[in-house]
């Protein structure tokens, strides 16, 4: 029975680190890649989660809902409606610098947040959304599990993938040219504020997507499932210490942290009676010991970011 027990909580370990190895891969689109300072996360992430619940639930009196559609039509939608969310804030916001969009998506996101905490028609307020149907329910509890662990693998593959081969194409070279020096970057003629806005608004898409991941997995979703300290916060940590840049180095950074912070978990567990109130502090206290740490000891992260292999031209074009 233990080794059942350790098995099942290793499949939702690795589930859920997974579905945050996607919102890192998003965040590594945005700073590693073009180096803009998102810190609206968890607005993205709950937009996602929010549409996909409304609509694949059952009929409710509590939400708008009761459409009933699969989840591949609910994650498309989410990445979709995460993606138009982000390009209307990029809009307004992708020609701030450093702390100013910091201060500017943050803002933002706490915004998303607060809507969907008060407008009950909507989302239910702070009662949430229940119901949210889980994939592969047919094959049985353990079944189930693995599946869905086997679609969180598969999606974090395509995304690295699909990330990778736009990190190494011209349009990635032009990201980190961007981010290096904006200023020869418009000196060659090139629209960065297009590009810019390309980037914000394509990691915003794959936080969307994250979120739908996440709110079919966990089966119901409030507000206070989409605080920044278990968003924002974390996904930070994650891509700062795998390696900003790296897409590779975001889903190591994503399992690494979230292992660590399993493992406070238990720690505090084992505290006595009059430390259990502050367990959650502790395990905030370890993530930071750690960070500090990681930017001591190694700031370019677990796994540095790579440059991209050379252009080989062909000595005939070149004439």
């Amino acid at each position: 029975m233990e080794l059942v027990g350790l098995a099942s909580f290793l499949v939702f370990f690795l589930t859920l680190a997974g579905i945050y190895a996607l919102v890192t891969l998003g965040l590594n689109v945005q700073w590693g890649f073009a180096g803009q300072f998102d810190i609206g996360i968890a607005g993205f992430w709950a937009v996602g989660a929010y549409t996909t619940a409304i609509l694949t639930t059952p009929p409710s009196p509590f939400h708008l809902g009761g459409f009933g559609m699969p989840f591949t039509v609910g994650a498309a939608a989410a990445t979709l409606l995460a993606a138009l969310v982000a390009l209307a804030v990029g809009r307004i916001c992708v020609d701030l610098r450093t702390d100013y969009l910091a201060i500017a998506t943050i803002g933002i996101g706490e915004i998303l947040r607060l809507v969907l905490k008060n407008e009950e028609w909507l989302t239910n307020g702070v009662r949430g959304i229940a119901g949210i149907p889980r994939p592969f329910a047919d094959l049985g509890r353990t079944g189930q599990a693995l599946a869905f662990l086997a679609l969180v693998l598969a999606a974090i593959a395509t995304v690295h993938a699909l990330l990778e081969r736009a990190r190494r194409a011209p349009w990635g070279r032009v990201q980190r040219a961007i981010r290096d020096d904006e200023t020869a970057v418009l000196a060659v003629g090139r629209d960065v504020r297009r590009f810019r806005l390309e980037s914000f608004v394509l990691g915003a898409a794959v936080m969307g997507f994250a979120g739908a991941v996440h709110a079919h997995f966990v089966g119901f979703i409030s507000p206070e499932a989409f605080d920044p300290l278990y968003t924002t916060f974390l996904v930070w940590v994650m891509l700062v210490v795998g390696g900003s840049g790296n897409n590779l180095g975001a889903i190591l950074g994503a399992f690494a942290v979230w292992a660590i912070w399993s493992l406070a978990q238990f720690v505090t567990a084992w505290l006595p009676l009059e430390w259990a109130a502050r367990a959650g502090a502790l395990r905030v206290l370890l993530v930071g010991v750690l960070l500090q740490a990681v930017l001591l000891w190694r700031p370019q992260g677990l796994l540095p970011e790579r440059p991209p292999p050379p252009v080989v031209r062909d000595e005939r074009e070149s004439r």
